[in-house]
Parts: structure tokens; C-alpha cells; sequence
């Protein structure tokens, strides 16, 4: 029997999991319950763990800043990132734990090219063979440049390999 054996999240409380997603913790926030599962976090919202560019925990507050596409190209996903959210945890358990080491866990290469100011990274998506290709442009780089696209598919076609 462990010591310190958090209670099961109420039935009622559970957000609609599919079949093969299992909780692995949870907390109640000043914005919301918030859930980790094995495929993702429920935020009120789900996002997969590959949809998360970074998790911060302070002690008291889970900042997750998630990304959206803005592109799609042969090979790989033009994201960036949308305002981070705060969540201020009431009894935090082990979700800021499980948040971290499944986004980081989902990363199976990054990399920062800072000509033409790029990171090319690669996610393992739950349930999905292989990796998801994605790139961020770094503020300030316009990423229709054509001179910019073609590098940054030089880049993306080397890392593949």
C-alpha cells in the first residue's frame, strides 16, 4: 500500500477518453481540471503531447504553451506557438511531472538553425508510427520568403536522412 495514494478521479469528472488513453494524473486549477493522460493532457481542451512546444512548472503555477499549424509543406508543418496558459495547481500530485516528461518524451529530434533562423523538430504523436516533422521561425523571419523555404527544406531533408 503506498503512502501517499491520491483518490481516483470521480467518474463524472473524467473528460471523454478514448478507448486505449489511461489517466496518469490529475489536478484540479484555478482554470479547470486538468488531466494527463497517456496520449495527452485535457486542458480543459485536449492536446496531444506532440501539440505541446513547452511545459514550465514553478512550484505553484504549470504554464503550457501549445502550438498551432500554419502551414502545410511536402514533409513537414509550419507551427507556432500560441499564448502560453497559466494554471495555478491546488495539489499539484505528480501532473507537473508527468506534463514535463511527456512533452519531452515526445521529442525525438530538435534542432536551432540560426541562418535562416529555424528549429526543425520531430514529435512522436501517440498511436502513430514514425515521427511528425515540424519547423518554427524564429520572430522576425518571414517564412514565404521563397530563399527561406528552400532552406529550410534543405534543412528538414537532411535532418530526415
Amino acid at each position: 500500500m503506498a503512502l501517499f495514494h491520491r483518490p481516483r478521479l470521480p467518474a463524472e469528472r473524467r473528460p471523454p477518453l478514448a478507448p486505449e488513453e489511461r489517466i496518469l494524473a490529475w489536478s484540479d486549477s484555478d482554470g479547470g481540471l486538468l488531466v494527463a493522460t497517456n496520449l495527452g493532457l485535457w486542458a480543459p481542451g485536449f492536446l496531444g503531447w506532440h501539440e505541446i512546444h513547452k511545459a514550465a512548472w514553478d512550484g505553484t503555477d504549470l504554464v503550457v504553451t501549445a502550438a498551432r499549424q500554419v502551414a502545410e509543406r511536402a514533409g513537414y508543418t509550419v507551427v507556432e506557438d500560441v499564448p502560453p496558459v497559466t494554471f495555478r495547481l491546488r495539489e499539484p500530485g505528480q501532473l507537473p511531472h508527468q506534463v514535463r516528461a511527456r512533452v519531452t518524451r515526445s521529442v525525438g529530434y530538435s534542432v536551432h538553425h540560426p541562418r535562416p533562423g529555424v528549429r526543425v523538430a520531430a514529435r512522436r504523436v501517440p498511436g502513430v508510427d514514425g515521427l511528425r516533422w515540424t519547423v518554427r521561425y524564429d520572430a522576425g523571419v518571414d517564412p514565404d520568403d521563397p530563399a527561406v523555404v528552400a532552406a529550410t527544406e534543405q534543412i528538414v531533408a537532411a535532418a530526415q536522412e
